[in-house]
């Protein structure tokens, strides 16, 4: 079985890859949290150690994210930090189970037995990610960073517009025409309204605006 090992000290690292090898796992390593959470979202490896304390993003954050966008993956977490508060702030962030560093590998090993055993998450179809948000089609709910966003009919349907067609600019008439089945605008600017409701209230207090302008051309979903 496949496990990712995200881990920034490379003496640990070494040392939970040459153990779970020899007891037939198949290991890889990740050092770096924005690395990390991509591979989870890309390779879904149904074992995950994470260590709490990385660069670029932290394992609370890896771990929200995974959640929030129903990742079919069990976590291990590991961290120095063991006080009762902080093993809570870790399960509460999603992780399946948790370790205190420094750890005993036979008891590693044991936990990571028991997850593996778990009957499978399922994955949800209907859940369309990018980025840090991830919109529930079944239960017509948006969140970002696990945050729960409210949005009304028309802006669930405009973001999601918006999703199913990432990096690509959109003109006035190609939402107008998908969105509100219209192949004329019966009011100058429904468009430009709507877009800025929705910019507001996906990005409005975050570090990163997702919804951008082609000044003249249309508007576009983008995390870079």
């Amino acid at each position: 079985m496949q496990v990712l090992i995200i881990e920034d000290e490379k003496r640990v690292a070494d040392f939970l890859a040459r153990g779970l090898k020899a007891e037939g796992y198949f290991p890889a390593i990740i050092s770096d949290g924005a690395e990390a959470l991509a591979a989870i979202r890309q390779q879904q490896p149904p074992l995950v150690i994470l260590d709490r304390m990385l660069p670029n993003m932290d394992g609370l954050t890896i771990c929200q994210l995974v959640r929030a966008q129903q990742l079919p993956v069990r976590i291990l977490m590991l961290s120095a930090l063991g006080d009762t508060a902080e093993r809570v702030r870790g399960l509460t962030a999603g992780a399946d189970d948790y370790l205190v560093k420094p750890f005993a590998f036979e008891e590693l090993l044991a936990r990571l037995n028991n997850l593996a055993q778990r009957q499978p998450i399922q994955s949800q179809a209907n859940l369309l990610c990018f980025a840090e948000l991830a919109l529930d089609l079944d239960q017509l709910q948006l969140r970002r960073a696990g945050q729960l966003i409210s949005l009304t009919a028309t802006e669930l349907r405009l973001l999601e517009f918006l999703l199913r067609n990432p990096r690509k600019v959109l003109s006035r008439e190609r939402i107008l025409a998908n969105v509100w089945s219209l192949n004329e605008d019966p009011l100058t600017n429904v468009v430009d309204v709507y877009i800025r409701r929705l910019r507001h209230k996906i990005d409005h207090g975050f570090h990163v605006g997702y919804l951008r302008t082609l000044r003249g051309t249309g508007y576009y979903l983008s995390d870079e």
